[in-house]
């Protein structure tokens, strides 16, 4: 017994020395300075980054323990974490601080010397497009490793295959530029060295590249404790649809969404039976819904969005998904009829949904009362469908809801007031509807959570108490063309966190209060156009977050005054601002990458401070009263594609800057006072669809490079100039040419008979080649032209295709070829002197709506087939020489008003007031020629037979009478003696005249 309680005793004392030295062992430890060469390695590693915000001022000193971003173990010592994460993540609002406090520079090997590193974070920095060094691999002990938007890009390095400790792997790479510096993207040529990584939980690889790799889904098959795959915007295009074992027994999360995949959904995926995220989203699936999606029992989130070849219904299975949190089945066509899906949302998946998105999918019919069961629901978005029928009040009874989209649909009605029992609403969007009636306090009565309003494009009338204090705070609102007005509303003024505010066209009548300014400082999207809102505005600098500010056709008045520096798009047209543009306001606005200030009062010169705003994208300042010399001072590195001067009173020259820009598209210079000839320089917009100097002074011949040089010109108007010489005609070079303006100019010559070969307006027009799609772009391009004897405006370009070579000297035939072009849509020839007759296959412009052959020489008849131009809608060919019966039927029965065909004198028929002579027809021109040559052979016979029996009688009297041819002689001689008595009297006196002169 004693030796067994000293053996105890022995036990004892050896566990508490033991325990004594782990203490002093860890004591010392913490007490101790980092590893001497782990702090050397952490030094040369710091020496190589470039640190703008001094964020590694603490490393310095011997305890490397305590530096911003390093841990080391607390029994050993040694470093086991390195966290040198941005501390400000990238935001699209304010870049900036993400920007200042990104790390750069190189990645010295000098961290090799960190043996024990367990984590490494270098998120969220820019280390300028550099590969990521192969030294990666040889971190051991690595569990955790983030490099996602760290500025890196090229190859993975396959030696990432040796961490197989490795946990935690983050390799996202968002490829857009960051602050100016384009991000290179990470690709992979063989996943094999993802094996290696046999303890990986959690894989991010997205937007790396594994468009030319097969064997990824076979590699992280191997990976038996992974439990996170994130895949998203990889271009994959092709996945295996079965696999001979499936080894995702942990897998709970798989992400493939924003791919190329086409195939229908793989059946090893309902293998999985632990999954419980599936996004498959943003890809090009096929076939129906699989019904297999039952077997997913413990599924929450399942997203089909955006698959545009799934067909076909829900399947009845997601009945039984008792977990299901969210379904998003965006963009797929389902088409149903939303009582049909009472079945499906009867199950169990009424208890646990959540999430319910079912946009742009079919669905027709009203909202049905099945959804008022889903007392779970938080969101339901059944926007872009085509629900018809009204509100229904039981949607008050979802109190859960927090987001509520049914815009883009067919709903109308009222609102009802059960609305504002939404308790938890944040997001409300009913735009676009056919909503009607008026909204009241009671709609909003509960709403004290609401951000998101959007009512816009209904005839919903907002009617508010005076005094109305609403009880949420908006941060987003959307009401455009509804009714707010006449006075300002005066509940906008306690929205102090607004950020977005569109209240275009909302029937405002009043002046701008004072207090609208300062509740928009912290918006960053403003548009109160369209309405009759007036006032002077003040200076605005104090707006630093907004970068939109539209304030466009309304009353505002006064001078231009100084803008916030963040604006990135302002638009003051159609207002009354006078004065100048002062150059200061314009340097005031550095970002700006549209400016209209279209339809004012403006004068003065144009300044040239705007050749220094390199972001402009869009400048406009038509329709004002600036006088001067356009600016002579763009250059090649301005991004501007759109400039409009138009409507003013410019003059001089066209400068030989002006085509600097690269990207100019659309040059709009018309109606000025500008002079002399179309510059060489303009040669060189070689990326051109737009020119527009019509209504100018300009002189000289059309340039022969113009056909050669603007390859991509779509509409080119020279309309009233002083433009002189043939029309060129390698004009037809122009493949893209959809509108020729060459109007009330002097060309002389003939029509080019090339002109048969515009190709833009005989196939229907494809942008795909163009260096830019004019209609696609924000600008709204609306031009005058003259097509069915009035000046039109046109905003939709796309399929208008117009030739006006009206009002010049033309001589010679209407060229046949120009029948060709199948796809005109107007065509004016008139005021030339064009001969010849009207092609007889003038009906092959089938698409022709305007043609006016007016003021010319053409003969002969109209050709009969013009019955058959049915969309036809204007004609004029008054004043010709066209003969014989107007064609009966078909379209030409649409025009019975006579002025079509008057001062043509030898037309008949319906609708002028010329019978027809049986003999009389249309289609016979050669038969008229021949009518008329005989008419004129019985005249001169006439002439003959009358002289001849004057002359017969006059001297067959004389020969037969002799009294009579003695008078006769008699009186010959008689005149002719007076006649000489009279010269000679008269002959000195002229004489002595000639002499004085």
């Amino acid at each position: 017994m004693a030796k067994r309680n000293v053996h105890f005793l022995f036990l004892m004392l050896s566990l508490l020395g033991i325990h004594l030295q782990e203490i002093n062992l860890c004591n010392g430890a913490l007490n101790s300075s980092c590893n001497p060469v782990e702090r050397s390695a952490l030094v040369e590693f710091k020496q190589g980054l470039e640190d703008a915000t001094n964020r590694l001022s603490s490393w310095m000193g011997q305890d490397c323990c305590r530096w911003e971003g390093v841990a080391c173990s607390n029994r050993t010592g040694h470093v086991i974490k390195l966290d040198l994460r941005n501390p400000h993540p990238f935001s699209d609002v304010d870049y900036l601080p993400y920007n200042e406090w990104s790390l750069g520079g190189e990645l010295n090997p000098s961290l090799l010397g960190l043996k024990y590193l367990k984590y490494l974070d270098l998120s969220m920095n820019y280390f300028g497009g550099a590969d990521i060094p192969k030294f990666m691999g040889s971190f051991y002990h690595l569990r955790y490793l983030n490099l996602s938007r760290a500025g890196l890009g090229g190859l993975l390095p396959h030696q990432f295959g040796n961490l197989s400790n490795l946990q935690y792997l983050d390799l996202y790479n968002d490829l857009e530029p960051y602050f100016g510096a384009q991000v290179r993207e990470f690709r992979i040529d063989d996943a094999i060295w993802i094996s290696g990584l046999s303890s990986l939980r959690q894989l991010n690889m997205e937007n790396v590249n594994l468009q030319n790799v097969s064997n990824w889904l076979r590699a992280l098959n191997t990976l038996p404790s992974i439990e996170e795959i994130h895949l998203s915007s990889c271009g994959i295009e092709h996945v295996q649809l079965s696999l001979p074992h499936v080894n995702f027994t942990s897998l709970a999360l798989l992400d493939l969404s924003y791919n190329s995949i086409g195939s229908s959904i793989p059946t090893w995926l309902f293998n999985i039976s632990g999954l419980q995220y599936l996004d498959l989203s943003h890809n090009n699936f096929t076939g129906p819904i699989p019904s297999l999606f039952g077997n997913l029992v413990s599924l929450s989130d399942l997203n089909l969005a955006e698959n545009y070849y799934i067909k076909g219904g829900i399947p009845i299975s997601l009945r039984n998904l008792c977990k299901l949190q969210s379904l998003k089945l965006w963009g797929i066509n389902i088409s149903m009829d939303l009582s049909e899906l009472n079945v499906i949302f009867s199950g169990c998946i009424k208890i646990s949904l959540e999430i319910l998105e079912l946009p742009d999918a079919g669905l027709t019919g009203q909202l049905p009362e099945w959804l008022g069961e889903l007392k779970r629901l938080r969101v339901l978005v059944l926007s872009h469908n085509r629900i018809s029928g009204s509100i229904p009040a039981w949607l008050g009874q979802l109190v859960s809801l927090e987001v509520l989209y049914l815009n883009n649909n067919q709903l109308n009605g009222t609102i009802p007031k059960s609305v504002g029992c939404l308790s938890e609403l944040v997001h409300l969007g009913l735009t676009s509807n056919f909503l009607v009636g008026e909204m009241s306090e009671a709609h909003f009565a509960n709403l004290t959570k609401l951000k998101y309003l959007s009512l816009a494009l209904n005839s919903l009338a907002l009617k508010f108490e005076r005094n109305w204090l609403p009880p949420f705070h908006l941060e987003y609102i959307v009401m455009g063309s509804c009714i707010l007005g006449p006075d300002f509303p005066g509940w906008l003024q306690k929205q102090e966190n607004m950020t977005f505010l569109m209240m275009a066209n909302v029937s405002i009548v009043d002046d701008m209060p004072d207090w609208f300014w300062s509740l928009i400082s912290g918006a960053h999207y403003v548009d109160i156009s369209s309405n009759q809102i007036s006032g002077r505005l003040p200076n605005l600098v104090h707006l630093n977050q907004v970068s939109k500010l539209d304030i466009s056709s309304n009353n505002f008045s006064g001078l231009l005054p100084y803008f916030p520096q963040g604006l990135y798009v302002l638009d003051v047209h159609d207002n009354s601002f006078s004065g100048p543009i002062l150059p200061e306001i314009i340097m005031g606005m550095p970002n700006l990458i549209f400016l209209s200030l279209s339809k004012n009062n403006l004068i003065g010169t144009i300044p040239s401070s705007l050749c220094h705003l390199q972001g402009m994208t869009t400048l406009d300042l038509s329709d004002n009263l600036l006088s001067g010399k356009l600016p002579d001072c763009w250059n090649s590195s301005s991004e501007l594609n759109v400039l409009d001067f138009s409507i003013n009173n410019i003059s001089g020259g066209i400068p030989k800057s002006i085509c600097s820009p690269p990207s100019l598209y659309s040059l709009n210079l018309n109606n000025n006072n500008l002079s002399g000839e179309l510059p060489l320089s303009l040669k060189y917009c070689q990326q051109l669809v737009i020119l527009d100097v019509e209504y100018n002074e300009l002189r000289g011949e059309i340039p022969r490079w113009m056909g050669g040089s603007l390859a991509f010109l779509m509409t080119l108007k020279l309309r009233s100039n002083k433009l002189v010489g043939n029309i060129p005609p390698n004009l037809s070079l122009l493949r893209y040419l959809q509108v020729l303006d060459l109007a009330e100019n002097e060309f002389s010559g003939t029509i080019p008979r090339s002109f048969g070969n515009f190709n833009g307006m005989k196939v229907v027009r494809n942008t795909t080649e163009l260096p830019t799609d004019l209609f696609a772009s924000t600008y709204t391009q609306i031009m005058p032209f003259s097509t069915k004897g009035n000046i039109r405006e046109y905003e939709d370009l796309s399929s208008l295709n117009i030739i006006d070579l009206s009002n010049n000297n033309l001589i010679g035939r209407i060229p046949t070829e120009l029948m060709n072009l199948s796809k005109l849509f107007s065509l004016d020839l008139s005021g030339n002197h064009l001969t010849g007759e009207i092609p007889e296959n003038i009906s092959a412009l089938q698409q022709l709506e305007s043609l006016d052959l007016s003021r010319n020489n053409l003969s002969g008849g109209i050709p009969s087939s013009m019955a058959n131009m049915s969309s036809l809608e204007f004609l004029n060919l008054s004043y010709n020489n066209l003969s014989g019966r107007i064609p009966i039927g078909g379209q030409l029965l649409t025009f019975s008003d006579p002025l079509v065909y008057i001062g043509n004198l030898y037309l008949c028929g319906f609708p002028v007031n010329r019978s027809c002579k049986d003999s009389e027809t249309t289609q016979t021109p050669n038969r008229i020629d021949d009518k008329n040559e005989n008419e004129m052979i019985w005249l001169y016979t006439s002439f003959a037979l009358g002289f001849l029996t004057g002359f017969w009688i006059i001297w067959g009297a004389l020969l037969l009478k002799k009294n009579w041819k003695i008078c006769y002689f008699r009186f010959i001689d008689n005149t002719y003696d007076k006649v000489y008595v009279w010269i000679m009297l008269k002959l000195p006196r002229m004489s002595n005249i000639l002499l004085y002169l």
